[in-house]
């Protein structure tokens, strides 16, 4: 096919998309709402996995590129309880076929792969509407907009672009996660650096959760999770670092120590991020020249598949197209077709994850998990 795709969303899903149609000779353009790549934080690590990130990194020519940014010994990981005793502890042995790479590492490596032009930065989407025989428009916060031929949200859990499609909007779950950091750990905090490992970290319990991963130059990334009502989260003033810490800390108060420091000694403004989803089954009827990827199409609780997920979608939706040229209707068809329920057994397995992490069982039906034991649930 020679009509640009119109892509809104320039996370690794998007850029998945935009770069295995680059490699087919199909033209795209896509539009992203960050000024600039490095206009904020992109998160930490990712565990791409081998059928879904790794596949779509193959099929975008990139695994060699993506091998190069792995972080060395982050897949070990070790599970305990709330009194600090390891019930589980897994060194990285090379042979988990997950490995760890930093978020902003591969999204660079995707950016550099495509050619000069093809993102537009500060091109915040505001809203959608269909222009007829296929065609739609986008406006941008700026007042400009674009006509697609065929457009694609990639533009993450509140698209703009799903509105064409669905009314499906997110719905909060009732847990939320708060994320801060301990910088230089090894030598600033070197007991929660023994306590983490070299790897992941979680110490679990009903209902709530504090989980640390080691990051590139010494960085503890600590993520805590609570089940509360939306209200609790925002009665917290996170423009006081300190005093966030200390109400979050008090969640777990009964808590080991050497855990509930990784809360306490964080060096950086707590960010409160609530856990919302779409319907486990959300689908939507065809609707010509649009469809969605990633979080847009199936937001689901975070379970180490969101972003492989996005990055295998773009690339089986840019192969869909290969494979139909002068057809977008078909590739369309036969994506969404395979998209649906890919999406909602994934989803399932999100909830079952999130169980096992934080239901009745926790953190011991996590373990069974592991060592095939049992998966209670």
């Amino acid at each position: 096919m020679n009509t640009p795709v119109t892509i809104i969303g320039a996370g690794l899903g998007g850029l998945t998309l935009a770069r295995v149609l680059h490699v087919h000779g199909i033209p795209a353009t896509v539009h992203e709402a960050e000024a600039s790549p490095t206009a904020r934080s992109q998160g930490g690590l990712l565990d791409i996995h081998e059928h879904t990130g790794q596949s779509a990194l193959r099929a975008a020519g990139l695994f060699e590129e993506f091998l190069g940014a792995v972080h060395q010994g982050a897949e070990a990981s070790r599970i305990a309880d709330k009194n600090g005793k390891i019930l589980l502890d897994e060194a990285d042995d090379g042979t988990g076929g997950r490995p760890e790479v930093p978020r902003a590492a591969l999204r660079q490596i995707l950016i550099d792969a495509l050619p000069a032009g093809t993102i537009r930065w500060g091109h915040k989407a505001t809203g959608a509407r269909t222009l007829g025989d296929g065609r739609h428009e986008v406006t941008f916060a700026d007042g400009t907009t674009v006509a697609a031929d065929l457009l694609v949200g990639a533009d993450g859990a509140w698209s703009r672009i799903r509105p064409l499609l669905s009314d499906a909007t997110p719905a909060y779950i009732g847990r939320s996660m708060i994320e801060t950091y301990l910088l230089d750990a090894d030598t600033r905090h070197p007991h929660s650096a023994r306590t983490v490992g070299d790897g992941s970290f979680a110490a679990l319990a009903p209902g709530k959760g504090i989980s640390a991963h080691r990051e590139p130059n010494g960085v503890l990334h600590t993520y805590v999770t609570v089940d509360r009502p939306r209200e609790w989260l925002d009665a917290i003033d996170f423009t006081d670092a300190e005093a966030a810490r200390a109400r979050i800390a008090a969640e777990f108060d009964d808590w080991a120590p050497e855990l509930t420091a990784l809360i306490t000694e964080g060096e950086t403004t707590p960010v409160p991020r609530t856990v919302n989803t779409l319907p486990t089954d959300h689908r939507w009827d065809r609707v010509p020249g649009v469809t969605l990827l990633g979080d847009a199409a199936h937001l689901m609780p975070p379970s180490g598949e969101g972003a492989n997920l996005a990055m295998y979608d773009g690339a089986e939706l840019a192969l869909a197209l290969a494979a139909h040229p002068g057809d977008t209707e078909a590739a369309l068809a036969a994506y969404e077709e395979a998209l649906f329920p890919r999406s909602a057994a994934a989803a399932v397995e999100a909830l079952h994850v999130q169980w096992l992490c934080h239901g009745d069982e926790a953190p011991y039906g996590l373990v069974a998990f592991f060592t095939g034991a049992g998966q209670g649930g």
